[in-house]
């Protein structure tokens, strides 16, 4: 059975809420789930799941070490993601923080890997971003984003 795995790094709890909304999201939408801290994942555990979901605050435009640090473990892994899911999703606390460089850099590394990313023609396009605390328009983004990419995982898996 296909399964999405969402993995975060957060200290406010502003990124670990939007984790549970598009895990719960991608549960909804019939495709196995689970929300991990980055800190209790392994890489194995990355190679095992047929999505990948990276959440992380945006610091200084770039994604938070400890998340870097998983996806640096990822090189011995390298070839085991081809053709999976990937997307990402990230918290700051301002417009021009640096949000939209953070998703890049982690679908940066998500595509090196070979992931197939979902974009999204309405709405956040490169992932859901969110500025403090998840308001109503995060959490409808994020749920959005977690019911594409378990109808694109289930595609895929098919």
């Amino acid at each position: 059975m296909a399964k999405a795995l969402v993995i975060y790094y957060s200290r406010s709890g502003n990124t670990k809420r939007m984790a549970e909304l598009i895990s719960d999201s991608i549960s909804e939408s019939s495709l196995e789930s689970e929300c991990k801290a980055v800190a209790d994942v392994t890489v194995e555990e990355l190679a095992e799941a047929d999505a990948v979901i990276l959440g992380s605050p945006t610091y200084y435009g770039q994604m938070a070490g400890e998340m870097k640090k998983l996806l640096d473990e990822t090189v011995k892994r390298h070839g085991r993601f081809d053709g999976k899911v990937g997307g990402a999703f990230t918290s700051a606390v301002n417009v021009g923080g640096g949000n939209e460089t953070t998703l890049m850099g982690i679908l940066s590394c998500l595509l090196v890997h070979g992931f197939v990313i979902q974009g999204d023609p309405q709405g956040d396009h490169y992932g859901p971003v969110s500025l403090s605390k998840p308001n109503e328009r995060v959490e409808k983004q994020c749920k959005r984003f977690g019911k594409r990419i378990a109808e694109l995982t289930l595609k895929i898996a098919e």
